[in-house]
């Protein structure tokens, strides 16, 4: 096993390398232009994508991988039994390069115990001799976009950053799939679909009020053509039962009753999202469905839709504060109002289609 290392990376052509994505599901889905990349640089390496269950799934159509290397978070004794498994496949994977793009110590730990020759990371969290190709933190790292920060790690390879757009994959049939399962709820294809993820993981400081989300939706179907659908996960279920209690059927509640998968595929068949930052609207940003985000706690600067979208952020005087839950006022969400968020959404949607009005 090697500690850190001046040795360049220059020239150097990898034949088996592993790339440790992130662990939430917005940041897996800003870290795959890197994959797109190495593909590019390196068309004949087998490329392996590790990552944690079920985010895993995300990645299973992408053609730029050989390998998905999906591993659980566990605990106890099951967790020194999970980690045993890793350390050992990792070792049988004969990596000659690893590249993290999570910032964690246990991440490097895994790939020095695991033998991969060459380690490429950031140096942070106490791992610069874990990693034989450590990288300062980019000094430009609260301005910039955090696709651009990914790709910065490449640079040791001689690959620049690119203009590559993150991006997924849905199969024909994921997406027949998700339309037959709108059907059940007397969507039929070629119907108006705004989508609504009105949770975010990590925490309540980055989410619009509820009565807002309902009054949106209640202003959207008045519109005859259509049809809302909410998503979430199974922590937002309650969430979403609240704002779509008493809804007429054109408002379809699929919160905590989809995979990744078939989210992926649903959002891909919607017109409009709309969406706290929040991984669903990084999946709608790579899958190029257009997108209405409502910022507050965090920076679109840093974590906006990286193709293009409506942003709506009030830049109040305490915003970015990247807290979980607002100790103040929430006066960065409470500004927004239904009624510019019902234009912008219209104004997508008139871009794309006529609406008939009631």
């Amino acid at each position: 096993m090697k500690l850190r290392t001046s040795k360049s990376l220059e020239g150097f052509k990898p034949r088996n390398i592993l790339v440790r994505m992130p662990n939430w599901i917005g940041d897996l889905v800003m870290a795959t232009p890197v994959l797109s990349d190495l593909r590019k640089a390196y068309p004949e390496a087998r490329i392996t994508a590790m990552c944690r269950s079920p985010i895993c799934e995300l990645l299973k159509e992408d053609p730029q991988i050989d390998e998905l290397f999906c591993f659980s978070k566990t605990s106890g004794f099951g967790r020194r039994s999970e980690k045993r498994n890793v350390i050992e496949k990792l070792r049988k994977g004969g990596y000659d390069l690893g590249i993290l793009l999570t910032h964690s110590f246990s991440s490097a730990w895994w790939f020095w115990l695991g033998n991969v020759q060459e380690r490429l990371g950031y140096d942070c969290n106490g791992r610069k001799l874990l990693l034989t190709h450590p990288l300062p933190l980019p000094e430009k790292m609260q301005s910039q976009h955090l696709v651009k920060t990914y790709k910065m790690l490449l640079e040791p390879l001689a690959i620049p950053v690119s203009d590559t757009p993150p991006r997924l994959y849905v199969s024909p049939k994921e997406v027949e799939e998700a339309q037959e399962l709108l059907s059940r709820y007397g969507i039929s294809p070629g119907s108006v679909i705004v989508g609504i993820n009105p949770g975010a993981t990590y925490g309540s400081a980055k989410c619009w009020l509820p009565e807002r989300f309902r009054d949106v939706t209640s202003r959207l179907i008045k519109e005859r053509d259509v049809h809302v659908v909410y998503f979430g996960d199974s922590a937002t279920v309650s969430l979403v039962n609240e704002i779509c209690a008493g809804l007429p059927s054109r408002v379809v509640n699929l919160a905590g009753a989809t995979s990744l998968r078939e989210l992926a595929a649903l959002i891909s068949l919607c017109d409009v999202l709309l969406t706290n930052d929040s991984g669903p609207m990084h999946i709608a940003d790579a899958l190029g469905t257009p997108i209405v985000a409502l910022f507050g706690s965090t920076s679109e600067i840093v974590t906006g839709p990286y193709r293009s979208g409506v942003v709506v952020h009030k830049h109040v005087s305490c915003s970015p504060c990247y807290q979980r839950t607002c100790p103040i006022d929430f006066k960065c969400m409470k500004q927004i109002e239904a009624g510019e968020v019902y234009e912008a959404i219209v104004k997508i949607l008139s871009g794309k289609r006529s609406l008939r009005m009631l």
